[in-house]
């Protein structure tokens, strides 16, 4: 087959999947760059990793001693999986200078699901199985995306692609600098999370209208909020890669669609900043004629505010802010799951 007639076929292969082969890597090169932008060139932050088997990475003693390659990854991406051999191959040719460990990025994944994978492509290499502390920290917003980290600890490389300019990044955080390592201390996040119970925050978000949306409703409202976690880009791409979680999204969408207008409720829709954009998140409202108004969480920060890993997710508060019902994953296949909540209030 002809060069141009493999990159054809390719091309067709991802827009079957919801996305041609020239955008994803297109834009998800350039969304992990851009997002990177920001930590290039500063020192990395000291955790200590967990792996799925139980052992403890260091990350902070590795400075100053090894290059660090650590990708970011999920079950349910193609092109993660379709890199895999590339970074099963880093890892066991790495040698003595270099740690390799895969990060899933936790987001509608599961440690069978990690597991299963690892069993199925052999994979070997450490993997650690993120809460979302690891992705905030390093700006993550496409998967795969690959962070290199110098022997002197400061972060060298951030991309998307498993290509020739990732190859040269890995070889040339190898290469020993004259300062030690720069590894800056992490604060944790001590701040416990929003949960069934506790009131929202008093908090002020931006939606994609420009207005603003405050989490916690004040005495001047009477009514009850119901904030819905969603992805863009879940009922189309997971279709293929993970058909129930594309059908709890469709569901989740269908449900809140028919109570949008309801005055019992105020509603507010909060995106993932996980291979989306503002730009990505109109085109779901055009699409599919959301009437609620919606926000960006590009940074993640509200999601692990409040916990979430999976969308759907939807949380329900009481007319005084406070959270008394959490309703996800398979309940969102309910159709009545939502009505029946509000109604129960």
């Amino acid at each position: 087959m002809s060069t141009a007639k493999a990159i054809c076929c390719l091309a067709v292969f991802y827009w079957l999947l919801g996305i041609t082969s020239a955008t994803a890597e297109a834009t998800g090169q350039q969304r992990a760059q851009a997002a990177g932008r920001a930590i290039l060139g500063a020192a990395a932050p000291r955790l200590v990793l967990k792996t799925i088997d139980g052992d403890a990475i260091d990350l902070g003693s590795l400075y100053g001693k090894k290059a660090v390659y650590l990708k970011f990854w999920a079950t349910w991406c193609v092109p993660c999986r379709e890199q895999m051999p590339h970074f099963e191959h880093t890892y066991e040719t790495a040698g003595p200078d270099m740690a390799v460990i895969a990060i899933d990025v936790g987001f509608n994944d599961s440690l069978e699901a990690i597991q299963a994978f690892r069993k199925k492509l052999g994979i070997t290499m450490p993997i650690v199985f993120d809460d979302g502390s690891l992705g905030t920290a390093f700006h993550l917003r496409v998967t795969p995306t690959h962070i290199v980290i110098g022997r002197d600890g400061r972060i060298q490389y951030v991309g998307h692609l498993a290509d020739k300019e990732l190859d040269a990044a890995l070889v040339a955080a190898r290469t020993p600098t004259n300062g030690g390592p720069h590894a800056a201390a992490m604060a944790g996040n001590d701040t416990p999370p929003v949960g069934v119970g506790d009131l929202l925050p008093k908090r002020s978000l931006r939606t994609l209208d420009g207005q603003r949306f405050e989490l916690h409703p004040g005495a001047a409202h009477h009514q009850l909020t119901v904030l819905v976690f969603l992805s863009p880009w879940c009922e189309s791409y997971l279709a293929t890669t993970r058909p129930e979680v594309s059908a709890n999204c469709r569901s989740a969408r269908v449900q809140f669609s028919a109570l949008g207008s309801d005055p019992r409720l105020r509603w507010l829709g909060i995106a993932s900043g996980l291979w989306a954009n503002s730009e990505d998140l109109r085109k779901y409202r055009a699409e599919y004629k959301v009437s609620i108004p919606l926000t960006l969480d590009a940074s993640g920060e509200v999601f692990r505010a409040f916990r979430v890993n999976d969308v759907p997710t939807v949380l329900i508060a009481d007319a005084g802010g406070r959270i008394v019902r959490r309703i996800e994953g398979s309940a969102t296949q309910d159709a009545a799951a939502l009505r029946t909540a509000v109604d129960a209030l």
